[in-house]
């Protein structure tokens, strides 16, 4: 256990540079006095790391010192060859080079952790975009990620919804591959970070100079919070429905598997025919109409009335059409 930790803290200092003892201490969920003991049996086993005292002090690894230990298991070298998605490496541009690298971690695996890879590569395949639904076509992506990692501004004509066509000038933050689909956060110079779908630009190009990376900006922090709003801005209402026995897993199907486990958690005992009463937030009362009417005769709309009277109205004229 303790050298598998004296390895993960070599290993940070190698890749992140000077870090102090209570940021080392967060990376390896031990106790400061545990970062200080490990240091020193790192320099007790010939590692040349050096602390520098002071406000902007830490630890670090005396300059050119690479270790050649990867301290890879079978399993962890099994698990990097699930990360290396065909797809997105090529719409990146980056097919070739991680054809490359993977070829190159194969060769210098010992036999045991080479065969697990191997065999993770043939028998896991991780398939991004959802049932039903073509990932999208970015021609502008090569561009865009190599304007996110030179820190280049852009120019683009964006389609939003509505098809409404707009000209803007931003600096590209980074990229996101969600459900199939690339999304580019980005801010106008000075402005506030928004996310923009890459399929909808139209045109683009890259603007002379560079721009200063934003103080304190997490991408992935960013992606946190942007999605969390936009589920509480995607719900704009509440359905009250009566669910048939058994049929919970279709209404997640239906509805979404997080919105309806909260439901069912908040719900109270089924009636003596086993039906549950439950109260589902949604997008809108047309939206909720065309959800649940998947259903079929497994949900009954109790509210609010104007839901209900829809699900009638619908129901009649599908009686008109089959009668």
């Amino acid at each position: 256990m303790r050298a598998s930790r004296l390895l993960s803290l070599l290993l940070l200092l190698q890749t992140r540079g000077r870090m102090t003892a209570p940021e080392l201490a967060g990376e390896l969920e031990v106790s400061v006095r545990t970062v200080y003991r490990d240091v020193e049996a790192l320099s007790a086993a010939g590692v040349p790391v050096y602390a520098d005292r002071g406000p902007a002090g830490g630890y670090q690894l005396l300059d050119g010192y690479r270790t050649r230990l990867n301290g890879l298991t079978a399993e962890e070298a099994s698990s990097l060859f699930l990360a290396g998605l065909p797809g997105p490496a090529a719409e990146l541009g980056l097919a070739e080079v991680a054809a490359a690298a993977e070829l190159k971690l194969l060769a210098a695996l010992p036999p045991e952790p080479r065969s697990h890879a191997a065999r993770m590569r043939e028998r896991f395949l991780l398939d991004v975009p959802g049932w039903y639904r073509a990932s999208d076509d970015v021609p502008h992506l090569s561009a865009v990620a190599a304007a996110v990692w030179d820190q280049r501004p852009l120019h683009m004509t964006y389609r939003r919804w509505g098809r409404k066509e707009v000209d803007r000038v931003i600096h590209p933050y980074g990229l996101v591959l969600k459900g199939g689909s690339w999304y580019m956060v980005a801010a106008p110079p000075g402005g506030t970070p928004r996310t923009y779908r890459v399929a909808r630009v139209l045109t683009l190009e890259t603007l002379p100079g560079r721009f200063t990376w934003p103080e304190g900006f997490e991408l992935a922090e960013f992606w946190h919070g942007y999605t969390e709003e936009f589920r509480e801005r995607m719900y704009t209402g509440h359905a009250v429905i009566k669910l048939a026995p058994g049929r919970g897993d279709l209404l997640a199907y239906t509805m979404g598997a997080d919105v309806v486990t909260a439901a069912l958690a908040a719900a109270g005992e089924p009636d003596p025919e086993g039906w549950l009463t439950l109260t589902v937030p949604v997008e809108s009362l047309t939206h909720a109409r065309w959800l649940l009417l998947r259903m079929g005769t497994d949900v009954e709309v109790l509210g609010p009335p104007e839901l209900r009277a829809m699900m009638a109205e619908t129901v009649a004229a599908l009686g008109k059409v089959y009668p």
